[in-house]
């Protein structure tokens, strides 16, 4: 039998990465002499990819950017993002516990993140947490992202599993959308960045600490 896939969501479902994004979001939009973003804006701009949240800091901001200036911005903000990490980011509490405790319990993980591969990869790695997952793939990795269940489907399969046999868990709309699409039973953490209140995103549970995150849980899903 194949071993089931539990697939993670990044930023606001694995590890609180608000602090370092704020940072380097804010030294990217000084370029431009606009008021900085604080943390109560974050819910707004993520979601999407570094691209994107930049091009809707800008706008929040009122100076909303032509496609041709995103470039680089883009390289300025990965260029400081790079240079202070991990910086402030830190799992959330009980992560590394339950991720040990899955993989004992012969749970294959994966992280499907709309963050760029380049990114998360690297993230995961200095936060001591890469050897945990069979996969991880980022916004660039596949020709779709989040809420495209392709997304999901592909990290699925790059991890060595089948989306027949999987549980995704994430913060956001982006998350529970491409799970609901794949036909993959979702679990919701209201810590995250969720710009939509969490019971309204239709996940199949919620869960409201990572020590709720046991194998017989997820067997309750993976039964449905």
């Amino acid at each position: 039998m194949i071993a089931p896939t539990i697939v993670f969501d990044l930023d606001g479902t694995l590890v609180d990465t608000a602090p370092d994004l704020v940072t380097s979001l804010n030294h990217t939009i000084a370029v431009a002499d606009l008021p900085p973003v604080g943390y109560e804006d974050l819910t707004h701009l993520v979601g999407q990819g570094a691209r994107a949240m930049i091009a809707r800091a800008f706008a929040l901001r009122g100076a909303p950017l032509a496609e041709e200036e995103l470039g680089p911005l883009l390289d300025r903000f990965i260029a400081h993002y790079m240079a202070g990490m991990p910086g402030e980011s830190r799992p959330y509490p009980g992560l590394v516990e339950a991720l040990g405790r899955l993989r004992e319990a012969g749970f294959r993980l994966a992280v499907c993140t709309n963050k760029m591969e380049s990114l998360a990869v690297p993230l995961i790695e200095k936060l001591g947490l890469a050897h945990h997952f069979s996969a991880i793939a980022g916004g660039d990795t596949f020709a779709v992202r989040k809420p495209d269940p392709g997304h999901i489907i592909a990290t699925i399969e790059r991890a060595g599993g089948d989306a027949r046999f999987a549980v995704m868990v994430g913060d956001s709309i982006n998350d529970i959308l491409a799970a609901r699409n794949a036909g993959i039973p979702s679990i919701v953490v209201p810590f995250g960045y969720s710009d939509v209140p969490i019971a309204e995103l239709g996940a199949d549970r919620q869960i409201d600490h990572f020590d709720e995150l046991t194998p017989a849980l997820l067997a309750e899903l993976l039964r449905k």
